[in-house]
């Protein structure tokens, strides 16, 4: 599914996010950097041990990062130049913040593609994995913190690479469905 948004195109696919070739992927990191599983260990695995190495270098620098900002590394071996680390929120039932948190890991992660003149990103869908967040619900705060974004930047293109069949169905859903309404 493809979306104009501004003069940004935005791309709703099915696949895998380590073999997407924008300039930068979004890892749903968690705050140690170090990798895991499902995304971000994928990520790792993908990129090699440069990405780690970086990973390393940026918390003995500052520390553990903290729910809902971003860091960026190079790609290592992936086919995109840099990876941009995010933590999303963990699931705690929706009375915690965690809404807030997850907006702003969007914004943080499209704040640094501008800052280094990122234009075209990949996104999995953050939190939804080991973090539990409902994904239809974690849908529609990507789809509206995107937006609400783009009315003051651009990018070429910004991709939600779904792992599943069912993700994918969802965020077509969703982004049609909030598309009819704006």
């Amino acid at each position: 599914m493809q979306l104009p948004v501004g003069q940004t195109k935005i791309l709703i696919l099915q696949g895998d996010i380590t073999e997407q070739d924008t300039e930068a992927i979004v890892n749903a990191a968690n705050s140690s950097l170090m990798g895991g599983g499902g995304v971000d260990g994928a990520i790792h695995r993908a990129g090699g041990p440069q990405i780690l190495e970086e990973c390393k270098q940026i918390v003995a620098r500052q520390g553990r990062l903290p729910t809902g900002e971003a860091v960026l590394t190079t790609g290592g071996s992936l086919k995109a130049r840099y990876v941009i680390h995010t933590v999303g929120p963990i699931w705690r039932g929706g009375k915690n913040g965690e809404d807030e948190l997850l907006a702003k890991a969007y914004r943080s992660c499209l704040a640094l593609a501008v800052k280094y003149g990122i234009k075209s990103l990949s996104f999995p869908s953050i939190s939804t994995g080991a973090y539990r967040f409902p994904k239809e619900r974690a849908a529609k705060i990507a789809r509206t913190t995107v937006v609400d974004f783009l009315i003051d930047h651009s990018f070429e293109e910004l991709r939600f690479v779904l792992f599943s069949r069912n993700d994918l169905e969802l965020y077509e859903r969703v982004w049609v469905k909030l598309a009819n309404c704006s």
